[in-house]
């Protein structure tokens, strides 16, 4: 079995994901809180990965996110984390959100390429 940094790590990841799917629907963590019946608090230690999030709960929050309960658990194996850290913590910002469906949209390989090309760039400076 795993370990407790395991679990907590899982539940990190999960947190993490929440909050991203909340972001990406445009779900304040107030509307989601008061839809699971907990306060915007609780929501903040579920995104945080503090608190466990229960299955039964866990539903809930698909339904009113509209997406699929296996998104949160992609990437993990034999409850093991997929490589992430800083990546999937910046996923779960709005500014990782925002960046990824603006990348989306752009639908000329090139033109994305140069995006990121630019992107590099400003990161070096």
């Amino acid at each position: 079995m795993g370990s407790r940094k395991n679990t907590a790590d899982v539940e990190a990841l999960i947190g993490e994901r929440i909050r991203s799917r909340r972001i990406q629907a445009g779900v304040s963590q107030d509307t989601l809180g008061k839809a699971l019946g907990v306060t915007f608090q609780q929501v903040q230690k579920y995104e945080k990965g503090s608190n466990r999030v229960r299955a039964g709960r866990l539903l809930k929050i698909t339904d009113v996110l509209e997406c699929n309960v296996m998104d949160f658990f992609e990437g993990l194996s034999g409850g093991k984390m997929a490589a992430g850290g800083r990546f999937s913590k910046f996923l779960a910002t709005k500014d990782g959100v925002a960046i990824v469906e603006a990348m989306l949209k752009i639908e000329d390989r090139a033109l994305r390429r140069r995006v990121i090309d630019i992107a590099e760039i400003l990161a070096e400076a």
